[in-house]
């Protein structure tokens, strides 16, 4: 185990390499790609194994072509698939880390889903650290905040600070750290898809110009225009994703004996913004007006 290890010397295997594992690694820079390993199941697709090759390289560390290859011999795992499919990367691959190797899970999960996962870790002889993103980790990359609970956190924390990144540990119990991101997530996912379908439907009636200004006149730190272009951008881009961590929410919220109408609604509206053709220029989209036209003229070719 890595405990008595140089942090320098440490081996960390990326499961899932995507924004999120990019920007981790990117962060850390050169002397650190040495000793990272990525393995993502779109090395398994033709179609998408060039890409994954082509971005492995550009950050200097080894794609392998099975996960067996890349979690050989290491002592962390940083785990980034999608929320929907975190469980299944567990059971898929954990039996092929080294023995006292951690797996940390860095995916949007419900507390009952991230505790499933650590049992399934604890079995096959490794040690399991729940890992909360508690922010777009751009432009942060591997500074961005995170919070961390289970009964390794103590050990763990000071080695991943010393990556660096930038942890806080929240408690002994796996769960803790999720509940915390997802409670948050009912606000800030459920704030977005209510400024789209705010925007969205004053657009389609033509009245943007009185709803505006009012919601303004009664809360005027919120700038709707470039609140809504914004997160219509964010959305388009990372809405599939939020969805899976919406529907983890609102399983949370179903093991807490709660309603979870508008968790599952945010999963709803989180699909219908980014299931779509729309193609975002090379230059940023400040104006919601762009995206209203694009997402309503979906809509009449619906009708």
């Amino acid at each position: 185990m890595f405990l008595g290890r140089k942090d320098n010397l440490m081996k960390i295997c990326f499961i899932g390499f995507g924004e999120a594992a990019g920007a981790i690694i990117g962060g850390w820079g050169a002397a650190r790609a040495g000793s990272i390993r990525v393995f993502d199941i779109k090395t398994l697709d033709p179609a998408t194994s060039k890409g994954i090759a082509i971005r492995a390289a550009a950050l200097g560390v080894k794609a392998c072509q099975t996960a067996a290859e890349a979690l050989a011999g290491v002592d962390l795992v940083f785990s980034t698939v999608t929320a929907d499919q975190a469980v299944a990367a567990v059971e898929t691959y954990s039996g092929a880390m080294p023995k006292g190797a951690v797996w940390c899970d860095l995916n949007s999960c419900a507390p009952k889903s991230k505790q499933t996962a650590e049992a399934v870790v604890v079995a096959a002889g490794g040690r399991y650290l729940d890992v909360a993103v508690m922010a777009p980790v751009y432009p942060a990359r591997n500074m961005v905040p995170c919070l961390v609970s289970g009964p390794c956190g103590v050990d763990v924390t000071s080695f991943l600070a010393a990556l660096p990144m930038n942890v806080r540990q929240v408690g002994d119990e796996v769960g803790r750290a999720s509940s915390i991101k997802m409670v948050r997530s009912i606000m800030v996912k459920g704030l977005e898809a209510l400024t789209a379908e705010c925007t969205l439907a004053a657009v389609a009636a033509g009245v943007e110009e009185e709803v505006f200004p009012s919601l303004k006149s009664g809360h005027p730190y919120i700038d709707m225009e470039a609140r809504s272009a914004y997160n219509f951008e964010r959305t388009l881009v990372h809405g599939q994703r939020r969805a899976a961590e919406m529907d983890e929410v609102a399983k949370m919220l179903r093991d807490l004996n709660l309603p979870d109408g508008m968790s599952s609604a945010t999963a709803v509206w989180q699909r219908y913004l980014s299931d779509t053709d729309i193609t975002l220029p090379d230059a940023d989209i400040t104006n919601y007006q762009w995206f209203a036209a694009k997402y309503l003229l979906r809509t009449k070719a619906a009708e």
